[in-house]
């Protein structure tokens, strides 16, 4: 079960030391298989993403990835990119420049799209309840979404415990995503 953690500024911060100081605790405890930044409310997002990348290849964190903006992601080295369910057309010129891609997905329509778009992977959510996603997707509805879909899904929403996780698995997840989880 791979792991991958989402940073929010409502728990990192917006500020160069505060994002590394929450970092640099988590990676004491955990090195996730996947690390996303995702702050989508400051206007430093591309120094506080260098500082997040510098910390995550500091700790050996195996897939670093950028939120949206594929330009950016590319340009400071980072592995990949997480996309928004807004952004299917942006996935090809993503893999153009080698990035690992990521994106959102809600429905199996949005996941089947984002197969034949070529993205390595989609998170599905939100699976449980989680602040501001709506209505929470379930198990069931993860179970069927992963035996029709053939890319790496990982479970995102609401998962904070190690019951969610076992949960998530149990339906065949190639991994879960969380903010909350790795705080």
């Amino acid at each position: 079960m791979k792991t991958y953690l989402i940073t929010d500024p409502i728990y990192y911060g917006s500020e160069h030391s505060a994002l590394t100081a929450s970092l640099e605790n988590i990676f004491i405890r955990t090195i996730p298989d996947f690390t996303l930044f995702r702050d989508k409310q400051t206007i430093n997002y591309p120094i506080l993403a260098q500082a997040f990348i510098s910390v995550c290849r500091h700790n050996n964190v195996s897939n670093v990835l950028l939120h949206s903006d594929y330009r950016l992601a590319h340009d400071l080295g980072a592995d990949g990119i997480h996309l928004t369910s807004t952004q299917f057309d942006e996935i090809t010129d993503a893999k153009a420049l080698g990035l690992y891609v990521i994106i959102s997905t809600h429905t199996y329509d949005e996941a089947l799209k984002a197969q034949n778009l070529g993205a390595d992977a989609i998170t599905y959510s939100p699976i449980f309840t989680s602040p501001n996603k709506g209505e929470p997707k379930g198990l069931e509805d993860l179970k069927e979404i992963v035996d029709k879909i053939e890319v790496p899904i990982f479970a995102l929403g609401g998962i904070v415990t190690q019951e969610q996780i076992k949960a998530v698995e149990e339906c065949g997840a190639y991994g879960f995503a969380s903010i909350r989880y790795f705080i």
